[in-house]
């Protein structure tokens, strides 16, 4: 019977414990590198939107609140 040693099956144990671990830590860390860029640039994006909404709702008037009250 050939000799096995006994730290080969604990260091397979080993490893395969430490690559689930970094397997499971691979998801979460790939889900927040392409969440929190995301979500920055939809924030950024909602804002200047928003921004440039209200710089040219003051400065272009609104013909459509002349005509109701002109209808009054």
């Amino acid at each position: 019977m050939p000799y096995v040693s006994p730290q080969v099956p604990q260091t397979a144990l080993k490893f395969l414990f430490i690559l689930t671990f970094l397997v499971g830590l691979n998801g979460c860390g790939v889900q927040k590198i392409v969440t929190v860029p995301v979500k920055v640039a939809y924030t950024t994006t909602k804002y200047a939107v928003k921004g440039t909404t209200a710089v040219v709702k003051a400065v272009i008037p609104d013909s459509h609140d002349k005509n109701k009250d002109q209808d009054k």
